[in-house]
């Protein structure tokens, strides 16, 4: 009698353990936690959980609002605690600490064929981490040049297109030319200037993370990871084409500038569009240009939105049907547009609402090709190394405070420090 007592107990605290939950009637319920904060985001997300709940009478799905700000740390109090939810909204680069730390279901065999194949290599890569893949890489978004279209109509320079680019060095004289009198030709809103130098620096053939043949990662900032931060550095501190200002600020809060006609352009990702068109005055013309080119053209890294699965969920099976669900072509559409983004399915990235010029959505659905994984996307160790080294070392480089040779020995030198920490 003893035995059978402290055998409940113990099934009612694991019970309590999980993020789910299967009532007398026999059916589950899934928590799933998104991110989705724009408004039409929202409604998307919220819309088709409504609709899986109302033809899955047996698998009940539980809307739960996170936030992008919060997302890491909260998410490893919840593995920790042993109540994270089933179904996991979050961002490739974000993935690696919890895949190797083994907190999320490796999706490898729960997927069907038919999302596998939809999605491209070069977008699972994102989120495969040894022999595992440990999300569902489905929204993704360039960063892109969004400019005051009558701007540049009135300065005559060339407009450019994805076909077309900006080489760097070009975009540096059409910035300094474009200033003056109090305006810049740019203003690079780099609070967060990591991803956004990295990701961008491929284009130039930068990679910073080289692994070597024991699977170390070590970091080397080579002449090709130079070309951004120099065009970055030299239009704040010698040109005076970019504001010094926004250096330190958010991408939204540019935004008053650029109605103001303060900037001529702002980089931006992709999903801003919809602040602005949204938030511009009545009147103001603007347009989606692509980024600057280098040796590898348009190439430019991204950490894809993605779909994981606690691996604590008794639930995977019914988690990863759900994934499926939401990311049919015609759903992954939605979420697409309540984003701004783009997503990665070829299916759903054939659609014709994504390719009109309205907003820009054409531009940046010809740069999807050029998307590749961001180069910290495997690396453990990384959120560390941003925050502690990366971040504020970028920002005295950009600000005029050190340079180039000092930013070259904080990221090599600092930064191996760390990341050798999580390679013992």
């Amino acid at each position: 009698m003893r035995a059978r007592w402290f055998v409940g107990v113990l099934l009612l605290l694991l019970a309590g353990c999980t993020g789910t939950s299967t009532p007398e009637d026999g059916r589950v319920t899934l928590r799933f936690q998104s991110l989705a904060w724009q408004e039409d985001s929202v409604e998307a997300n919220k819309a088709l959980v409504k609709e899986w709940n109302a033809t899955h009478p047996g698998v009940k799905v539980e809307y739960v609002q996170g936030s992008w700000d919060s997302v890491h740390d909260q998410l490893l109090t919840s593995f920790e605690g042993g109540e994270a939810p089933d179904i996991i909204h979050d961002a490739s680069d974000d993935l690696a600490d919890f895949a190797y730390g083994g907190y999320l279901a490796d999706l490898t065999d729960l997927l069907p064929q038919r999302l596998k194949s939809d999605i491209p290599q070069r977008s699972w890569e994102t989120a495969t981490f040894g022999d595992g893949v440990y999300g569902v890489p489905f929204l993704q978004e360039p960063r892109v040049l969004i400019a005051n279209a009558e701007w540049l109509k009135e300065s005559g320079v060339r407009i450019p297109t994805p076909e077309n680019p900006w080489s760097w060095a070009e975009f540096r004289r059409i910035t300094e030319g474009l200033s003056g009198d109090g305006k810049y030709g740019v203003a690079w809103p780099l609070k967060e200037p990591v991803s956004a130098t990295l990701n961008l620096s491929l284009s130039a053939g930068g990679q910073l993370f080289h692994r070597g043949a024991d699977g170390k990662v070590t970091i080397r900032f080579e002449k090709a990871d130079e070309t951004v931060p120099r065009t970055i550095h030299d239009q704040a501190n010698t040109d005076h084409s970019a504001s010094p200002t926004t250096l330190g600020s958010g991408g939204s809060d540019t935004l008053p500038g650029f109605f103001g006609g303060k900037y001529a352009m702002v980089p931006l990702g992709f999903s801003y569009r919809q602040q602005i068109a949204q938030q511009a005055p009545k009147g103001f013309r603007w347009q989606v240009l692509p980024a600057p080119a280098g040796a590898d053209g348009l190439t430019q890294g991204v950490s894809p939105q993605t779909l994981s699965v606690a691996e604590d969920s008794p639930h995977k099976k019914e988690a990863a049907e759900f994934i499926d669900f939401l990311l049919r072509p015609k759903n992954m559409v939605r979420l697409a547009l309540g984003d701004w983004m783009l997503p990665t399915g070829t299916q759903a990235l054939a659609d014709p609402a994504l390719h009109v010029t309205k907003d820009g959505w054409a531009t940046g659905t010809a740069l999807a090709s050029h998307l590749t994984t961001a180069p910290a996307q495997s690396v453990r160790g990384y959120p560390e190394w941003k925050d502690k080294v990366a971040t504020p070392a970028f920002q005295e480089y950009y600000s005029g405070a050190i340079g180039l040779g000092e930013l070259r020995k904080r990221l090599e030198d600092d930064g191996n420090l760390v990341l050798a920490r999580y390679q013992r």
